[in-house]
């Protein structure tokens, strides 16, 4: 399975709104990028994209969110839903594919990009920030309920991406947790007992499934 590198997207720190608070959701298409390790999400580098803003700390970044990756075909057919055009990054994301089903990645599926070497580990829960960004009212639960939410990955080895680069799956695991299963998961109490009892979840992946066991 290979698809491609469409854009490359990185964002500065910019206000959201008018007087309103920085962030760095904003993210506009560049030539390569250069991904590491970040480390942990409160004490880390936020972003794996070297350059990328991470303001938010308490929601975004860390090892198993360093870079976004999000398809093409699905800002098109954003775009054709919502009659509006839908430029790369728009959704904030550092990779923007085409030729692959992203939200069809598993759990733990590698994938060769560039010289870097990256891990498939959990769907995107969008944030209020998404929400503002888009000026839609109920965004956050269309957009979740659409299902296809793209993918973090964690850098297992450091390197450079460029445009147009292959993406390469060299690993898929041996289990069924996508993210589109995983991404339910994060909502119904029975998938969630599904998803933990394949074992395939990082920690900070394992925690958030088992907060809606705690909470059912």
């Amino acid at each position: 399975m290979t698809g491609r590198v469409h854009s490359l997207n990185v964002g500065a720190p910019s206000p959201m709104a008018s007087g309103g608070r920085m962030s760095g959701f904003d993210k506009r298409p560049v030539d390569r990028i250069d991904v590491v390790d970040p480390g942990p999400r409160d004490t880390g580098l936020g972003s794996g994209v070297v350059g990328d803003a991470v303001l938010n700390r308490v929601h975004h970044g860390g090892s198993t969110q360093a870079v976004y990756a999000f398809a093409r075909e699905e800002l098109d057919g954003w775009a054709e839903r919502l009659g509006r055009d839908i430029p790369d990054g728009w959704f904030a994301e550092n990779m923007t594919t085409r030729g692959i089903d992203v939200d069809a990645a598993l759990v733990g599926e590698r994938w060769r990009v560039g010289t870097a070497l990256l891990e498939v580990c959990g769907p995107r829960k969008p944030c209020a920030t998404f929400a503002l960004r888009m000026g839609i009212p109920g965004w956050g639960e269309r957009f979740v309920a659409h299902g296809r939410t793209g993918t973090y990955l964690a850098v297992v080895e450091p390197g450079t991406i460029r445009t147009g680069d292959a993406i390469d799956v060299v690993h898929r695991p041996a289990h069924d947790v996508d993210m589109m299963r995983l991404l339910r998961a994060l909502h119904d109490p029975a998938v969630a007992t599904e998803v933990l009892a394949v074992g395939c979840l990082r920690e900070p992946e394992r925690v958030r499934v088992e907060r809606v066991l705690q909470k059912a």
